[in-house]
């Protein structure tokens, strides 16, 4: 599917992790447990399937794939922390991939589509080449297979991937591809983004003012009992756990591949490891000239080519040596350095001509000169390899580890549930003892509290919370595996007296307080200022620390004001001499007053103009089309097109580390 031979670049770090996770919606392996028979109603998503999108399932697997490459890519050193927000990613990446397949669908049935010739494009010019196409080189046929094997993708389902990105791309094109702005838009917003302003300011600090906040015991009660509802129940319940932990990878540790499940398991998905029959080439381009503006290419330059082409292959019949005259001569700068070798290529991934002479010859062979759309071609197969199935001994290693997975997922299931069984018949001390694990009794703990051998889980504490006192033991999956737990003991939550939480009702009384105080000062400090038409004077009256800025843009940034983007805008809007009401960012209060404003010139205009008008459209391309993917959401869902089974995605978005043996 790939085109080599195109304009080469500056070869670039390959970066995997950002490549499949621009497009791991596109790419998620559907597989769906027990079959869509399994509905929950007639023709809506069943076991395992999430949504339905106009009959397309999108299952759990998809979604917990999904998520996962989500907080990969945002977390990428990972750890227990991030285990504890799949939930959320997964509810994320549920509602992504819903919306990616409602959009695929509405694409195609406006008759949207996605050439093969469009998808070696993209592969070989866009956000994809630094990684297949380094210096405008194609890596190879098995190198390419080998990146995306690394990420558990087959090479139909990366493609089909891209595939996707293109067809939204032309989605989005057709729905905001008439967005336009008016000259007199672009005008309104650079001048709003380029114009500066110089102004005096006067500064009351919230630090200042509370030092004049000293409450009386008789003040802070009766905050208290006027705020008594916040207190109530403000100590929150705890709640004593006993619980066991099996973890997952101390049982895959423990898990061993016999050569029969590898022989099976390689029977099942032996069409995954065949490979396609491959040349490795190396050659050297002598380029013939462009097409001329009227599509004609000058026959003079071609004759140019084809002697310069000629003169090289006399030198290598001669004797001379293929790669340092490659260095000397080919005009492919990705292959010439390094003596013409362009590694292992397939069919299908070059122009027709140079294709069918790469097949034909003979290992070790050199042939003649080939004319292709970019000029000259002499050919060397280095190298030939005829289709075949890779042997197990080959994957064994990538087998072995799936099949581990899959068996300590098992094992750990058998093992959790055999454990809550007996701990429910025979207490979960006896059934902890029986089985040789340990178990950990808790003195009162609250939600937010760390757990030895578990750590902060918000999942555990979510099901402990859930379980009534003494209630028969229940399991919970979490990051390293399971807990089978028993709540043994609850303290429910109270309202603490006075006494005991004087310290905190001081400090809540004192920042309400010199909140008010702030604001009134700050009113007071600009209706001074207006009455006397004088902020220097007002701020000296007022006890406020007067300041004077530096011509500021407003994306600028002032000591004590801070963004100039918040309240502090209004400076754009007054005229030198006004001064503006009272400005606050939570720990000052401002009051300013314009110097003087500085436009932009029209020489600047026409610098960025067009930059101005590029953001401008690309706004309102986005407003546009996030207002389509809304309705069509909208639409598609009261039309029963888009079906969400509830239950799947709670399930789902309260679940742990994911399945395993993906």
């Amino acid at each position: 599917m790939i085109r080599f031979l195109q304009t080469p670049g500056p070869i670039k770090k390959i970066v995997l992790g950002g490549l499949l996770t621009l497009i791991c919606a596109a790419m998620a392996i559907t597989l769906i447990p027990g079959g869509i028979s399994d509905s929950i109603g007639l023709g809506g998503p069943g076991q395992g399937v999430v949504a339905k999108v106009a009959g397309e399932p999108v299952t759990t697997l998809e979604v917990q794939r999904e998520a996962r490459q989500m907080l990969r890519q945002q977390f990428p050193r990972g750890g227990e922390q991030t285990a504890m927000l799949l939930p959320y990613f997964s509810e994320r990446a549920a509602q992504n991939l819903i919306t990616r397949k409602a959009l695929v669908t509405e694409s195609e049935r406006l008759g949207l589509r996605v050439t093969d010739e469009e998808l070696r494009d993209e592969l070989q010019h866009g956000r994809y080449s630094a990684t297949f196409f380094p210096g405008g080189k194609f890596v190879g046929q098995q190198q390419y297979e080998n990146i995306l094997q690394n990420a558990d993708l087959s090479v139909p389902l990366f493609e089909h991937g891209v595939k996707d990105e293109i067809l939204l791309g032309k989605l989005r094109d057709l729905i905001a591809g008439s967005a336009l702005v008016t000259d007199s838009e672009v005008r309104r917003e650079f001048e709003k983004q380029n114009t500066k302003v110089k102004f005096d300011y006067a500064v009351l600090r919230k630090d200042d003012l509370a030092k004049q906040i000293k409450p009386t015991e008789a003040e802070l009660k009766a905050f208290y009992q006027r705020n008594q509802a916040t207190y109530n129940n403000s100590i929150p319940e705890k709640r004593k756990v006993q619980y066991v932990v099996l973890d997952t990878a101390k049982i895959e540790a423990g898990v061993s591949v016999s050569r029969e499940d590898l022989q099976g398991y390689y029977d099942q998905h032996r069409d995954d490891y065949r490979v396609p029959e491959q040349v490795n080439v190396s050659h050297i381009l002598i380029k013939t000239p462009l097409p001329g503006p009227d599509g004609k290419v000058d026959p003079k330059g071609v004759e140019e080519a084809r002697k310069k082409a000629e003169d090289v292959l006399k030198q290598l019949k001669a004797g001379g040596n293929f790669a340092e005259l490659a260095k000397k001569y080919s005009e492919d700068p990705g292959s010439g350095k390094n003596g013409g070798s362009l590694g292992w290529i397939g069919r299908g991934r070059t122009v027709p001509e140079f294709e069918q002479t790469a097949f034909s010859l003979a290992k070790g062979a050199t042939s003649g000169l080939v004319q292709s759309s970019y000029g000259f071609h002499i050919i060397r197969l280095d190298d030939k390899q005829a289709a075949h199935v890779k042997p197990l001994d080959e994957v064994k290693d990538q087998i072995e580890e799936a099949i581990k997975q899959q068996k300590a997922a098992q094992a750990a299931t058998n093992q959790v549930n055999a454990l809550l069984a007996q701990a429910r018949n025979a207490g979960l001390e006896k059934a902890a003892a029986a089985k040789g694990l340990n178990l950990i009794n808790t003195d009162f703990v609250s939600r937010t509290d760390t757990l030895p051998g578990i750590g902060s889980s918000p999942q555990f504490m979510s099901a402990v919370f859930g379980q009534a006192e003494k209630a028969p033991p229940d399991q919970v999956q979490i990051a390293q595996g399971y807990a089978v737990f028993q709540v043994s003991a609850i303290k429910p939550a109270t309202t603490p007296t006075f006494d005991e939480i004087r310290s905190r009702v001081e400090d809540e009384f004192r920042n309400e307080r010199v909140a008010a105080l702030l604001t009134q000062k700050t009113q007071e400090l600009a209706d001074r200022a207006k009455a006397e038409h004088d902020l220097k004077k007002a701020a000296k009256e007022s006890g406020a620390t007067i300041k004077t800025s530096d011509f500021v843009l407003p994306d600028g940034q002032v000591p004590d004001i801070g963004s100039m983007s918040g309240g502090a805008s209004a400076a754009f809007s007054l005229k030198p001499g006004e001064i503006s009401g009272p400005i606050s960012n939570g720990t000052t209060g401002v009051v300013l007053s314009v110097l003087e404003r500085q436009e932009p010139t029209a020489q600047d205009f026409d610098a960025k103009k067009d930059q101005v008008r590029d953001a401008l459209i690309q706004n309102k391309q986005q407003e546009m089309f996030g207002l389509f993917v809304t309705n069509l959401r909208a639409q598609m869902e009261k039309s029963g097109k888009i079906q969400i089974n509830a239950e799947e995605m709670k399930n789902l978005t309260r679940a742990q580390g994911g399945e395993q043996g993906e």
